[in-house]
């Protein structure tokens, strides 16, 4: 179709990012529990990775981020000095960053009446971020609210968790091409929890009037999951024909590479063997975590978390794809520690949304006056830091607030507030 191009959509990072320590599984998180943050860092190397993408040559969205502390689920869990500390945590959480979690995505290409759908994820395995969607949805009515290209749906039901594009892959010859979705999701009952639910995953396809010779459903490797991996994202990330992967990545490793060439002929596969990165190597680096990007020259790169850089078995298995002839062509490390820390690389921060940027609300599309307004306001307003225990304070709440009004006020997006 004429005009569409791949926008990355980034998640600015909030005022109240925090290491609190609340997502089970996620390895990062876990270990950062209870450190200082740095939000005023945090959002500026966001949007330094967002101005790379833009220099080379690619088109690149924002989110914002949503309203925090969140007085609806403090009202609703009536929080006050005898709950729990994560509880009150999880209100001031900004998981929403990691827009790679904000929706499930199906191009026009794709879908049976032509318009790109987009299905906010429900997010119900971690109460932090259960809380997301309804927020989330009403950004993406507005982003993409032109209802003759964009349908946007309701959340899947509570009954099965979904958590969005993380677990999602596409594949084509080109963006603007038809392709084949691939949803990869996780079986329960293993030490972390598996937040990708299959029947989520099939509900998804039918909701977006998806081809279902054209779906693949793979389970991801349950090891996977209990070394930490608790998105495929963190161990597989795919591009148009290209799937970049840890070979302990799925359940049934040769039967996914099988069961998507079935779909979609064309798949080529670059493997990352165990013996040169291991997994628990892969997912303390987040190699895989990456974004995999067509570039206007038609080479693909991937833009990797510098800690890549620092690992010496991921750094060498780079300079060795590199060297042979295979589809990615550039390595290209960025600094996003402060995310990281909290779990998420330069792959959760960016939801992938393949359209005509015409047809997209201007205010959600990164350019030089933008990017310059934007990091103004964080310069300006942001925190500096957060310790652990400053949440709930008042002082810090207000601030908070103002410092999200103000963003909202620069972006012309005051229906936000």
């Amino acid at each position: 179709m004429s005009g569409l191009v791949e926008i990355n959509f980034d998640g600015i990072v909030g005022p109240s990012h925090n290491y609190a320590g609340l997502s089970l599984g996620n390895i990062a998180s876990a270990s950062h529990k209870g450190d200082t943050s740095y939000p005023r860092a945090a959002a500026l190397q966001g949007l330094a990775k967002m101005r790379s993408n833009m220099a080379l040559g690619l088109a690149q969205g924002f989110l914002l981020p949503l309203p925090r502390p969140n007085g609806d689920l403090i009202r609703g869990l009536a929080l006050d000095e005898t709950a729990p500390r994560q509880l009150l945590a999880a209100a001031w959480s900004a998981s929403s960053m990691w827009t790679a979690n904000a929706a499930t995505v199906s191009p026009a290409p794709d879908t049976a009446d032509g318009r790109c759908h987009l299905t906010p994820a429900n997010l119900v395995t971690m109460p932090h971020r259960a809380q997301e969607w309804q927020d989330t949805q009403a950004q993406l009515a507005i982003a993409f609210g032109d209802e003759q290209h964009f349908t946007i749906h309701d959340a899947v039901l509570p009954a099965f968790g979904d958590e969005g594009a993380a677990n999602h892959m596409r594949f084509c010859e080109n963006h603007d091409s038809a392709g084949v979705e691939v949803f990869v999701w996780g079986r329960q009952g293993g030490r972390f929890p598996a937040r990708q639910h299959e029947q989520a995953s099939r509900a998804i396809a039918r909701l977006h009037g998806l081809d279902p010779a054209k779906c693949v459903f793979i389970e991801q490797n349950p090891e996977a999951i209990e070394a930490g991996a608790f998105h495929n994202d963190v161990v597989s990330v795919a591009n148009e024909r290209v799937l970049f992967t840890h070979e302990r990545a799925f359940a049934d490793q040769q039967g996914a590479y099988a069961a998507i060439r079935e779909a979609f002929p064309a798949l080529e596969v670059v493997e990352v063997p165990e013996s040169a990165v291991t997994l628990e190597e892969a997912i303390r680096t987040y190699l895989f975590n990456a974004q995999l990007l067509t570039l206007p020259s038609g080479e693909m790169a991937l833009v990797v978390p510098s800690e890549c850089q620092e690992s010496a078995s991921v750094w060498a298995y780079c300079e060795s794809m590199l060297a042979g002839n295979g589809p990615i062509r550039k390595v290209i490390p960025v600094d996003v520690k402060q995310s990281m820390a909290n779990g998420g690389g330069p792959a959760c921060l960016r939801l992938r949304v393949v359209a005509d940027p015409a047809t997209v609300d201007g205010r959600f599309l990164l350019d030089e006056m933008r990017a310059e307004r934007i990091e103004s306001v964080v310069a300006q307003m942001w925190p500096e830091q957060i310790d652990p225990m400053d949440i709930g304070s008042e002082t810090l709440a207000k601030a908070v607030i103002e410092a999200r009004e103000a963003l909202l006020s620069v972006l012309s997006l005051d229906e936000l507030a």
